[in-house]
């Protein structure tokens, strides 16, 4: 890969991709965009195998990700955070299977089978975070829940109707119409303490000055992100005709959901806070992760 070469760019395919897709339609953003569907987690092994070159997901699993010490299996290869997409928290949705009437509270998961996309990912981690809410983490290392990585939302779905696992956490708008259709049903939700999506690029691209693709891409993605707020009917139809929600929806998230206008650069404090909480929920070690090793560019509070 060189630096003439167009950046291999991950992302998730849901609403939250809207700018990314406006960047490119709309402002000629000049890179090969690669969906995972899977997630957070599936993007961080693709950093390290060196599929792709920049991703843009979730707070949480690039943080946790970045902490821990890279693997044999990584091969040394690693990235760095290099901007903030989201400025918002996000909420997680904690579903069952529909038919399952014997869970009707989060309150009664502790102990039971969590499904998960991958180790690593949003959906892992903030299991933790939410066993650790409810104070279901224990000093002796006893797991709170049996973990099943199962890897794609699909598969999710049919293991909490199946009795595979008993439940699983995703965006709620995500999940929102398979609430509606009957599929599987709602049992409780839970806010990420920070921000929500952040822009990872390896560190060949993110450390290298004289790269200019990457402040390209980020100065594109942030006419993307203005386009999406001055043109927010042709954002409804573009997420309720090319992804996976109704109008209704798309219109509500909305409503809530700020991305950041300038996307470069990401505080000390969220990463900072984000340690802390993983920390405490036992995601990533004591002493694992400081913040000059894992940010490229740190931005002023």
């Amino acid at each position: 890969m060189t630096t003439s070469s167009p950046l291999r760019i991950g992302y998730v395919p849901e609403h939250f991709s809207t700018p990314l897709h406006f960047a490119r339609l709309h402002f000629s953003l000049s890179a090969t965009l690669i969906p995972f569907p899977s997630g957070t987690g599936h993007l961080v092994t693709s950093l390290r195998s060196n599929e792709i070159d920049v991703a843009l997901g979730l707070t949480e699993g690039f943080i946790a990700a970045l902490a821990r010490p890279p693997s044999p299996a990584d091969n040394g290869q690693t990235f760095k955070l290099v901007g903030t997409y989201v400025e918002t928290p996000l909420c997680w949705a904690i579903s069952t299977g529909s038919q399952r009437d014997d869970l009707r509270s989060a309150d009664q998961l502790e102990g039971k089978k969590i499904g998960v996309s991958r180790i690593g990912s949003g959906s892992h981690v903030m299991g933790f975070v939410f066993a650790d809410q409810k104070g279901w983490l224990r000093d002796n290392g006893e797991q709170p829940f049996e973990i099943l990585p199962l890897q794609t939302f699909d598969k999710l779905r049919a293991a909490v109707n199946d009795r595979t696992a008993d439940f699983f956490m995703w965006e709620h708008f995500t999940s929102k119409r398979y609430y509606d259709s009957g599929e599987i049903k709602k049992i409780g939700e839970i806010y990420t303490p920070w921000s929500s999506w952040k822009i990872v690029a390896r560190e060949n691209v993110a450390g290298t000055a004289v790269d200019r693709r990457l402040e390209d891409f980020l100065e594109k993605l942030n006419l993307g992100v203005k386009y999406f707020e001055d043109h927010g009917e042709e954002a409804v139809r573009y997420i309720s005709t090319e992804l996976d929600y109704s109008e209704d929806d798309a219109r509500e998230w909305m409503k809530g959901v700020r991305f950041m206008k300038d996307v470069r650069g990401v505080k000390r404090s969220t990463v900072e806070r984000t340690l802390k909480i993983l920390r405490k929920a036992g995601v990533v070690g004591q002493e694992e992760g400081k913040v000059e090793e894992m940010v490229s560019v740190i931005t002023e509070e």
